[in-house]
């Protein structure tokens, strides 16, 4: 396993944080994602969409060996998933006109959404959370992030009814 891969598996080691590993990756995620917004929501999408490659290398690399294929600090996918339910964050931010943090109910809706679905494995996150490979890793915290996003998009609606 190479140094490199570990720490973009583990986002720079917050993966051994404990307890509760995955929340931790999804918290720092939301300054990463802030960051990553900077530069307008096409740079947040794109490296959004960078990020699954990303993982999936540092998965395989990182668990090659390992007797789970899942191993709890392998965080990177928690990032992932948390930066597709930021997605409408970003795209609404920059289609109003706002400021990032004025949609702040929005990341706090992000956060807990995800988290929801990613705990609990609603249908399709379960499904392929049950998957013993790296696609089970990755895919199944992007579905949880696709749950959480449409969850933030029909909240904002209720919120600007």
């Amino acid at each position: 396993m190479s140094g490199i891969a570990r720490a973009v598996a583990t986002i720079g080691y917050v993966g051994f944080l404990r307890p509760s590993p995955g929340t931790w990756a999804s918290l720092v995620a939301l300054p990463l994602g802030w960051l990553a917004m900077q530069g307008g929501p096409i740079l947040f999408t794109l490296l959004t969409v960078l990020l699954l490659p990303l993982g999936v290398w540092a998965t395989i690399d990182v668990t090659r060996g390992h007797p789970e294929h899942d191993p709890s600090e392998v965080v990177i996918d928690e990032v992932l998933g948390q930066w597709v339910a930021l997605m409408p964050v970003a795209w609404g931010a920059w289609a109003a006109g706002a400021p990032l943090l004025a949609l702040w109910p929005g990341w706090i809706a992000a956060f807990f959404l995800f988290r929801f679905f990613d705990i609990l494995k609603v249908g399709p996150v379960g499904w392929l959370d049950r998957r013993p490979d790296v696609w089970g890793v990755m895919l199944d915290d992007v579905v949880a992030g696709v749950l959480a996003a449409l969850g933030v998009i029909g909240l904002a609606g209720l919120a600007h009814l």
